[in-house]
């Protein structure tokens, strides 16, 4: 069966099959440990908690039901819920390193994913090259005779460039190198990246899988071995705990996540398009856009695109963007996406006075939401007036 006529079943019916006492809505098993009716079944389960519930910082009925349905929807052979989206990048990466090894990863990615390689890994002797990556090429060009992953995030940060997931893969398995990717933004309803030969999918399972804003957690996806390699020597080593009732939150996410992601992309090209034509606006950052340097690459990789893009104010100053921010009154200002509400994220917000760091003071990051799309639409159109 295709992920398209699954998806309902997947989302709404698998691993569903025996909950207690016919209840509609799966209860959250919300306990620590878990007893046995024997020494040998404890012994079993002592042996192989990978596979066995015995405390609830491995393995949880509740969390369990929601990683079968994310590894049903990713196309891979098992998932592990974590505690945070950072805690998966970390997870994924670090159980595949060791100190002398080397990573190539897309310069523009996640600023904890680059905090991750930049500072943390460092300590330990492991090196990273960034690269553009819009090129192949690039990564390509980095390897080195230590290199062991390649990190990849299509679109990436504030930027949206997008990957070649199929030839870079494929550079990788030449090599022997492991590759994964952040899949955040366009979610398995989009975009699959396993069956283009990608070995680890991550995500933040606090964006559009939870869909509500309401909850923190990550998620790491791959074929049986690599997912219990990690289970083995990340996640009950540090201890990535994933909460039953947060695993029961993504769940009820999950409910909805193939009615809103259409919404999403719907309402950002509707905006994304409107943004384009305005006077004010320099440029947009969206891969859907036909004026996307990479509009074919990822109309050919992915089925539909997410509600984050960004846009640059044309000629604006610290003042214009703060004045631009201010009088917004649907959008609001935050970090993070993937709920139901619409966001702005300037990066000046990241502008202090003497720092050397770099500033794009002009780029905006945008989530559009669930919202009447006319009514953001009047919202930014008002905003942008005030410049």
């Amino acid at each position: 069966m295709s992920v398209e006529k699954s998806k309902d079943y997947i989302l709404h019916h698998l691993g569903e099959e025996d909950i207690p006492y016919n209840a509609v809505s799966p209860p959250i098993f919300q306990t620590s440990i878990f007893s046995f009716k024997s020494f040998k079944d404890f012994q079993r389960a002592i042996t192989r908690e990978d596979s066995h519930y015995l405390y609830t910082r491995g393995n949880n009925p509740t969390v369990n039901l929601v990683e079968d349905k994310i590894a049903a929807l990713e196309g891979a052979e098992k998932s592990k819920l974590v505690s945070s989206g950072v805690a998966a990048i970390a997870g994924a990466v670090m159980s595949f390193l060791h100190s002398g090894d080397h990573v190539v990863c897309v310069e523009d990615t996640y600023s904890w994913t680059k905090q991750l390689f930049n500072s943390y890994l460092k300590r330990f002797g492991i090196e990273c090259t960034f690269v553009e990556g819009v090129d192949p090429a690039d990564f390509k060009r980095a390897l080195k005779s230590n290199t062991r992953l390649f990190y990849m995030e299509s679109p990436t940060t504030f930027t949206f460039k997008i990957q070649d997931i199929e030839r870079i893969v494929k550079i990788a398995r030449a090599r022997g190198v492991k590759t994964v990717i952040d899949n955040t933004w366009a979610t398995p309803i989009f975009f699959r990246p396993i069956e283009l030969g990608v070995d680890i999918v991550v995500h933040s399972a606090s964006k559009y899988l939870g869909g509500n804003s309401d909850l923190v957690a990550g998620v790491i996806s791959g074929n049986r071995e690599n997912i219990e390699h990690i289970f083995n020597t990340e996640f009950l080593q540090l201890g990535y705990v994933p909460d039953p009732f947060m695993a029961w939150l993504i769940l009820r996410g999950l409910r909805t996540l193939h009615i809103r992601m259409p919404i999403h992309f719907e309402n950002a090209l509707y905006i994304a398009r409107f943004l384009e034509k305005h006077p004010k606006v320099e440029r947009v950052l969206y891969p859907f856009l036909p004026s996307h340097p990479q509009y074919s690459l990822v109309r050919r990789q992915m089925k539909g695109g997410a509600g984050l893009f960004s846009f640059r104010l044309k000629a604006a100053t610290l003042k214009d963007v703060e004045r631009f921010a201010n009088s917004l009154k649907i959008f609001k200002l935050a970090v993070s996406w993937g709920g139901y509400e619409s966001l702005i994220f300037p990066e000046a917000v990241k502008y202090r006075e003497g720092s050397t760091d770099k500033v794009d003071i002009s780029l905006i990051r945008i989530h559009v939401g669930l919202e009447d799309r006319e009514t953001l639409r009047e919202d930014l159109e008002r905003a942008l007036n005030v410049i």
